[in-house]
């Protein structure tokens, strides 16, 4: 509470007296056994004492009122004056608020020579150390680069050093930022290494931070637990880059593994799983992680990091599912799992599905066509072995010459009274069908969506099944336009069509063969 003698400033203040607005302004700056401290209203009062003409007011406001509280005023841009006068007077501190006032207004907002002046300031204040300012300018530098990539650098500014119009200026001073304790830049750099695969460089700027996140987090309760998600994700990037170092600290990797996990870090979930399990992405025994495998809790795990779309851990869990150690060891489950892997785009998983479906396509007969789905996808994503299997079941859509020479026959007329024959002869001048084929194909099977299944052996007992890749969108088109037209129509020899010979007849007869 404030005493007589704060009440007889506070009257005098309010009367208007100057000396009394910046002895108030000092009071609430800096605090007194009456008044709190209070940056806000101390703003205030050293505002009103600056109007009039005190000099010490604007020094105090550059001094010691800091940008945050200057934003959050009724009219910051009007007390952007003060920390211009302030650092004029040589307030270095002054000139970083003074920046970040003009720059926060865009240049559309002020005079072009009032951007030039905060630039200025702005560099004043990061030439004499102060890491805030430092790191203002990389993040100034950088946007200059990212809207006029046109420009070239200039050579040299006026203390002889790199312009600040070049990337290497940004990272210079986001570098000092970053050695001077801003941790903004300090993840900035830490992002760039990561980015760049430079892990060593990646622990030098993100271990120190990691560690104090940890710090943090260990003082607080594990159940209240809440990292933001950047946190999370520096926590799970530290713990990775520190498994590829060469004698890496595994009690610290855990830690920050499940921190990471807890917060909910799918990455972090994925690694700490496979951790728990003693195994790499594939499946395989890691020995350079000693103890005994885990599995419970890294299904645990995995389960939450597949959850969230991750299909890794996925196929990961599909692994341990087939675990001989493994006391619920499942054939089912690992299928079940392998399959999510699958379809969640996993390329080995696609691979594997595909490969076990061809060794079992006597037990079903449709595995045939199942294994060329699987292992269509997986070669599309640059699977290896997928691809050669698939060059040998499947074949690709060539012309067949005997169709092309029919079709080029057709009269507007023909096609019109035979739909189906000319839509036959249609289908195998597209996907190379031999004749007997093309007049026997049942179209209501034959088309698979990925494939075009060719299998008459129950009208023709000597022929083959064979598949044929449905590969670019005009072979979609046109096989979706013939099944459209063949669809609820008996393509066997009691429909419309007749049995093999009459077909025969019919396409000798129109064609001319």
């Amino acid at each position: 509470m404030a005493n007589r003698e704060e009440l007889l400033i506070i009257r005098a203040a309010r009367a208007g007296q100057a000396a009394a607005q910046l002895t108030l302004g000092k009071r609430y700056l800096f605090g007194s056994p009456g008044l709190p401290k209070s940056s806000a209203t101390a703003l205030y009062w050293l505002d009103r004492a600056a109007r009039q003409h005190e000099q010490d007011a604007w020094i105090l406001i550059g001094s010691h009122i800091p940008f945050e509280t200057v934003r959050q005023a009724t009219q910051p841009d009007k007390l952007c004056f003060w920390y211009e006068r302030a650092f004029d007077a040589g307030v270095v501190q002054a000139g970083l608020v003074f920046a970040k006032l003009v720059l926060a207004q865009g240049k559309e907002a002020v005079d072009e020579s009032l951007c030039r002046k905060a630039l200025l300031a702005l560099k004043t204040a990061a030439h004499a150390g102060i890491p805030d300012a430092q790191w203002l300018l990389a993040q100034h530098i950088e946007r200059m680069q990212a809207g006029a990539p046109h420009r070239s650098s200039d050579n040299q500014d006026d203390n002889g050093e790199a312009s600040t119009g070049t990337k290497e200026a940004a990272l210079e001073w986001t570098m000092r930022a970053a050695a001077g304790g801003m941790v903004q830049a300090q993840r900035a750099l830490a992002d760039r290494a990561w980015d760049a695969a430079d892990y060593p460089m990646f622990l030098h700027w993100a271990l120190p931070l990691a560690r104090e996140i940890a710090r943090y987090a260990s003082a607080l309760n594990k159940t209240a637990l809440q990292l933001r998600n950047d946190d999370a994700l520096l926590l799970s990037r530290s713990a990775q880059a520190l498994s590829r170092t060469a004698d890496p600290d595994q009690e610290e990797m855990e830690r920050y593994w499940e921190l990471a996990a807890q917060a909910g870090d799918r990455n972090a979930q994925f690694s700490l799983g496979l951790w728990l399990a003693r195994m790499d992405a594939n499946g395989a025994r890691t020995v350079a992680i000693p103890g005994l495998a885990h599995y419970k809790k890294s299904l645990r795990w995995l389960a939450l990091s597949a959850e969230q779309g991750l299909a890794d851990a996925w196929y990961a869990m599909s692994k341990i599912y087939l675990k001989p150690e493994f006391s619920q060891r499942s054939v089912a489950d690992a299928q079940r799992y392998l399959e999510r892997a699958a379809e969640s785009g996993h390329s080995a998983a696609q691979a594997e599905l595909g490969m076990s479906a061809w060794r079992t396509r006597r037990e079903q007969s449709s595995n045939d066509t199942r294994a060329v789905y699987w292992l269509q996808k997986a070669a599309a994503q640059g699977n290896r072995e997928a691809r050669i299997l698939l060059e040998k079941i499947a074949g690709h859509a060539s012309p067949a010459a005997w169709a092309q020479a029919a079709k080029r026959r057709l009269t507007r007329d023909m096609v019109n009274v035979f739909p189906f024959l000319a839509a036959r002869i249609e289908l195998a001048a597209l996907f190379g069908l031999s004749r007997t084929e093309a007049l026997l194909l049942d179209l209501n099977a034959a088309d698979c969506g990925h494939c075009l299944l060719v299998d008459i052996r129950a009208q023709h007992p000597r022929s083959g099944r064979r598949l044929i890749l449905v590969q670019t969108g005009h072979e979609r088109q046109t096989l979706s336009r013939i099944a459209r037209l063949f669809e609820d129509v008996d393509c066997g020899p009691d429909g419309p069509e007749g049995n093999y010979r009459q077909r025969l007849y019919r396409l000798k007869s129109l064609v001319h063969d």
